[in-house]
């Protein structure tokens, strides 16, 4: 017996039974830890801060839910007219900005071909993509300026005249300021679906053309389908791109004119940090609900991707 159980293996410790299970979290429990710091955190204390009236200073008043009664016209509050044109700015951005995603898949498919020069063409239209956005928007400033302007020179050639310039006119302010986001935004879709487009099983598009497709029927029966992931990163990077839309407006408008080409962000930064401003919790609320939009498109895009896989299965 002493023999037997001098002979017997060693009882291996708790971490060598567990090692598998255990050796993924240890690598990711550095990238949890920051993601908890640097985000979870911070939108918990953005919560905690909306329910208050601050000015980043002083002591905070806790006032419950009246920041965002003042914000939404909840109870006899009338609605904030600045907010209001703010959120449906906002919507504007959304679904314009969602071009990006299919003008970037006709360019990746025009760029991947086999020709002479393609890099070079591709290079160029990477170019917008790797540029600061205040430069895009200094650039797409200069572009839109009254009279001088290359875009008022071409409209004056078809006797358009838009009063004001493109950026002085409420009218069209917004729509000026989309297209100059969207440049450097289809340059990155483009990027995506490049990468998407090497992916792309030849044998399923041979499958195809056996079948008798080509053309349109090619590229929405075989192509589209195999490109969903690419898809789904464009949708979530456009989307929170719209919702954040900051950079251009700070540098073509700062908000103007006449206050017609707010966002949320930009309200955001207004109501909590601008020179008239610092109501940190009315600004804190702001950012909530547009935590709130984000995260309601992500979750059901996240939704999307999870049925489709499961109805693949």
């Amino acid at each position: 017996m002493a023999a037997a159980s001098t002979n017997a293996p060693a009882q291996r410790g708790w971490y060598k039974r567990n090692e598998i299970a255990i050796t993924p979290w240890l690598f990711l429990a550095p990238a949890v830890l920051f993601f908890a710091v640097y985000v979870i955190i911070p939108i918990g204390q953005s919560f905690w801060i909306s329910m208050h009236q601050w000015d980043g200073l002083g002591e905070k008043v806790y006032i419950g839910t009246a920041n965002y009664e003042r914000l939404l016209g909840i109870g006899d509050q009338k609605i904030d007219r600045k907010f209001e044109v703010s959120f449906w700015n906002n919507l504007r951005w959304l679904v314009l900005y969602l071009l990006a995603i299919p003008m970037g898949l006709f360019i990746a498919l025009f760029l991947n071909q086999t020709v002479r020069g393609i890099r070079l063409y591709k290079s160029l239209f990477f170019f917008p993509f790797v540029i600061s956005q205040v430069v895009v928007g200094l650039v797409f400033s200069w572009f839109y300026l009254p009279n001088d302007g290359l875009f008022d020179v071409i409209t004056g050639w078809f006797g358009i005249d838009i009063r004001g310039g493109v950026l002085g006119n409420p009218n069209t302010a917004t729509y000026g300021i989309i297209a100059a986001g969207l440049w450097p935004q289809t340059a990155y879709c483009m990027i995506l679906y490049l990468t998407g487009l090497n992916t792309v099983d030849p044998e399923q598009v041979e499958a195809g053309r056996l079948d008798g497709a080509k053309g349109w029927k090619m590229l929405w029966y075989v192509i589209i389908p195999q490109l969903k992931p690419a898809t789904f990163i464009a949708f979530v990077v456009t989307i929170i791109g719209a919702l954040r839309s900051f950079d251009f407006i700070a540098v073509m408008t700062n908000g103007g004119p006449f206050g017609s080409t707010r966002v949320l962000s930009f309200y955001m930064f207004e109501e909590s940090l601008s020179e008239f401003g610092f109501r940190m919790g009315y600004g804190a609320a702001i950012a909530v609900v547009l935590f709130f939009i984000m995260l309601g498109f992500i979750a059901y895009f996240l939704y999307s991707m999870w049925r489709d896989d499961q109805a693949a299965r």
